[in-house]
């Protein structure tokens, strides 16, 4: 929802459904994806983009609908009921917000931490530890990161996971980040926590020799995560430069990770 070709979708079919729900009638009858890119003044296929998101995530539910004549029912959207609260599209930026209140307290009582610090800290007091051994498999590997996946859907991202390179490797796609405006100004610090905190979930995930690389905006509202192991259990390393590598959370050392940056093609934002 911090998305706003979402927040105007999901805005189309309220507003769709009020006279049904005023009349006590059904609460929506659904709109096509046709129909909403029409609203919003988008191609067809960005809308049916941003409406499978909103499915996935739960805030719009899909069925199929049946019409007289030829031809294949139609998909249409409604909202689910009570998804839709102010409160959990704020959830996100309070997380940010308290984080952020910790960091600068911890630096006023001599004891600064780093964004991607600060991001290990919030996973080491929200990811529950799990024990487990070392991934054998490949597909075992990418049901640890899965699990990883999960702490960043709390942050209001909804990750794509795919293979990347070699099969050791994850990459995961997160697109529209809920804090957008804040990462184009520096990506030091959102980007920063958030390499943090895939890097120490994956740790107490059972990824305990996990590697993180995050790129920043390799397309316009799109950013890559890449969740790999340093070995493939064959002796060959990963390829990619880790912005930063899972250590135990016991450590009596700490050292500071480096940001990787990557400019894109346009050379209009960092990477």
């Amino acid at each position: 929802m911090a998305s706003p070709v979402r927040r105007a979708l999901v805005e189309a079919l309220e507003k769709a459904a009020a006279p049904a729900r005023r009349q006590g009638g059904e609460a929506a009858q659904g709109r096509t994806a046709a129909e909403l890119a029409e609203v919003v003044g988008l191609h067809v296929t960005t809308v049916r983009f941003h409406l499978d998101q909103l499915v996935d995530a739960g805030v719009l539910r899909s069925d199929e609908q049946r019409h007289e004549g030829p031809g294949r029912p139609r998909k249409v959207y409604a909202v689910v009921p009570g998804m839709t609260d102010p409160a959990a599209a704020a959830e996100p930026l309070r997380l940010l917000t308290s984080l952020l209140v910790d960091t600068v307290s911890a630096s006023m009582t001599g004891a600064p931490m780093d964004p991607v610090e600060a991001g290990r800290a919030w996973a080491r007091e929200h990811v529950p530890l799990a024990e487990a051994t070392p991934a054998a498999t490949p597909q075992e590997w990418l049901g640890r990161v899965e699990r990883v996946t999960d702490s960043l859907r709390v942050w209001g991202y909804h990750p794509q996971l795919s293979r990347d390179e070699d099969a050791w490797t994850t990459r995961v796609e997160l697109t529209d980040c809920p804090f957008m405006d804040l990462a184009r100004r520096d990506t030091t610090v959102v980007c920063g926590i958030h390499a943090g905190l895939i890097a120490e979930a994956a740790h107490r995930l059972g990824a305990p020799d996990a590697e993180a690389t995050l790129e920043p905006f390799v397309g316009p509202a799109r950013c890559l995560a890449h969740i790999g192991r340093p070995s493939n259990g064959a002796g060959r390393p990963t390829t990619r430069t880790p912005i930063t590598r899972t250590a135990p959370t016991t450590r009596t050392t700490t050292t500071t990770p480096t940001t990787r940056t990557k400019r894109t093609e346009t050379g209009d934002h960092h990477g």
